[in-house]
């Protein structure tokens, strides 16, 4: 099965290594190395009675194998690529997680706005960040930390209600799963634009708010009308 990255049509993809196969451990220390990234080790997912279940142990969890293993998960993280190495090889299967609010923001749409809102970029020819895909139909575009203060201002003066669309930021205090992580039986985060050269700095989210509020809120309305 293709990658995310050689479906999506994405302006650059063909010059992007192919995500297939990689260890998080192997990405975990790439994303200190190469950007600079905090990283921490979430939970991970354990074969029990022919099924995959999260190493939480709870039954009915929201995201199995890719949630922080403590509320105290702050305290576990690492810029550190040699720290990253002990970490990972304590548990191999852990899920890499990467705390917002420091290096980045994410700005977390549903997947059908997001990929909208990818193609409306590109013919914009707006300078992005790295944006992925995870298993449940999101998607996250990293930007500059500080989003989360701006995003509802930006949302209102542009004519949306921030409450009536599917927009959410992590900011401080929250972390996104990265690639390679497993989600339960429903696939891997993907890279929609991987992080390279070219992307290293990162937008504003004054930058990219037009068009994904517009994405999201076209998203919205078509969802209440097949509702109505």
């Amino acid at each position: 099965m293709l990658g995310v990255e050689e479906t999506l049509g994405v302006t650059g993809a063909a010059q992007i290594p192919h995500q297939r196969g990689e260890l998080p451990l192997d990405c975990a220390v790439r994303y200190t190395e190469e950007r600079h990234w905090d990283v921490f080790p979430g939970t991970w997912l354990e074969a029990v009675a022919g099924t995959e279940r999260c190493s939480c142990g709870e039954p009915d969890c929201a995201s199995p194998g890719a949630h922080a293993t403590s509320a105290e998960w702050a305290q576990q993280v690492t810029g550190s690529a040699p720290a990253a190495r002990r970490l990972w090889s304590d548990e191999p299967r852990a899920s890499v997680l990467l705390p917002t609010g420091r290096a980045f923001d994410a700005l977390d749409v549903p997947e059908s706005a997001g990929f909208l809102a990818l193609a409306r970029m590109e013919r914009m020819r707006l300078t992005l960040g790295p944006v992925t895909c995870t298993p449940d139909r999101r998607m996250m575009f990293f930007v500059l930390p500080g989003a989360a203060l701006k995003v509802d201002g930006l949302v209102t003066r542009l004519g949306w209600v921030p409450a009536a669309i599917d927009l959410v930021t992590h900011g401080e205090g929250a972390y996104v799963a990265a690639p390679p992580t497993r989600v339960g039986g429903h696939g891997a985060v993907q890279w929609a634009r991987r992080p390279t050269p070219a992307n290293r700095w990162l937008p504003d989210i004054e930058e990219l708010i037009s068009p994904l509020a517009y994405a999201c809120g076209r998203d919205a309305a078509e969802e209440r009308a097949r509702q109505t």
